[in-house]
């Protein structure tokens, strides 16, 4: 198990939506530290946008994600939370064609080892929407690091072993 590097490496296009009411892309901390690690990976930043906490805003940006045949990721941070203004998985899950339950059951046991039972007041989630891979973070940095670092670089790096998501991106929309 792990990354293969006898194989080619097959970049993808992935895209970050960061769902703020406060922040800008000047104060974007989790948005920027993704972006470079999207990069720094090999893979191509395509696109990076800040939205309101809103259903509405959330997925009129990720309706045309989902239509635009140049991103075949999108990864949002924050609003997985359990406040009145976290909205992500409300606005998200009604997209999805199918979930990925593991994601979340995988990010909280990551999440755990850092923050412990804190990890429960997320509701990090994961699922496929006309072919595009979409993966919901929490807002924070730590989380952002480790959904990252430790569970979708892997998953998106067409080299690791046994399986990858990146092999089967063109079965997604079989019939």
């Amino acid at each position: 198990m792990g990354i293969d590097e006898s194989l080619n490496f097959i970049p993808v296009r992935i895209a970050v939506l960061i769902v703020s009411d406060t922040r800008t892309l000047d104060t974007d901390t989790s948005g920027a530290l993704l972006a470079e690690r999207i990069t720094d990976a090999g893979h191509i930043l395509a696109a990076r946008k800040i939205t309101p906490d809103t259903v509405d805003d959330i997925q009129a940006t990720v309706r045309d994600w989902i239509a635009d045949p140049e991103i075949d990721v999108i990864i949002s941070s924050g609003g997985t939370g359990l406040t009145g203004r976290d909205v992500t998985p409300e606005a998200m899950a009604p997209l999805f064609d199918k979930t990925i339950d593991g994601f979340s059951v995988i990010f909280h046991k990551v999440s755990f080892e850092s923050v412990g039972l804190s990890t429960l007041q997320s509701r990090a989630l994961a699922g496929v929407a006309s072919g595009t891979f979409i993966f919901c973070l929490p807002g924070s940095n730590g989380a952002v690091k480790d959904g990252w670092d430790k569970v979708i670089s892997f998953q998106l790096d067409s080299r690791h072993k046994p399986c990858n998501l990146v092999e089967i991106m063109p079965r997604l929309q079989e019939v």
